[in-house]
């Protein structure tokens, strides 16, 4: 079994930086890719970045490209997200999600194991 547990939330004001942290415990995959996605109030869950076993290959969604900056530290099995120059619209509950597939992808029915959520608020 996987256990994914976030951190790293919180209120920032709108310019601000949020660092997110997902540690990984139990069974890892290998080649897998982990992703962080954001549920917003009244909005459907959408993918905002992942990252694969290796850290040589991301992908994030256009609203975040050049803002946000996902990365994985082996040593300490856990993924970021750095979030800078964050706006009142990044407002969500972020989750960290995990599946074992040899590719990437964007949708999140296809990952297996997710992380209870982190609540970031950006205040304008």
């Amino acid at each position: 079994q996987v256990q994914l547990i976030e951190s790293g939330g919180g209120l920032v004001q709108a310019g601000g930086s949020l660092r997110l942290s997902c540690a990984a415990s139990g069974r890892t995959f290998r080649p897998g890719f982990m992703g962080w996605f954001l549920h917003a109030p009244g909005k459907e869950r959408e993918f905002v970045a992942s990252i694969n076993w290796s850290g040589d290959s991301t992908d994030y969604v256009d609203s975040v490209k050049g803002r946000f900056t996902i990365s994985r530290d082996h040593a300490e099995n856990t993924v970021y997200l750095q979030m800078n120059s964050l706006k009142p619209e990044d407002t969500a509950v972020y989750y960290c999600a995990l599946h074992s597939r040899p590719y990437r992808t964007r949708l999140s029915t296809l990952y297996e194991y997710w992380g209870q959520g982190t609540q970031v608020t950006v205040s304008s």
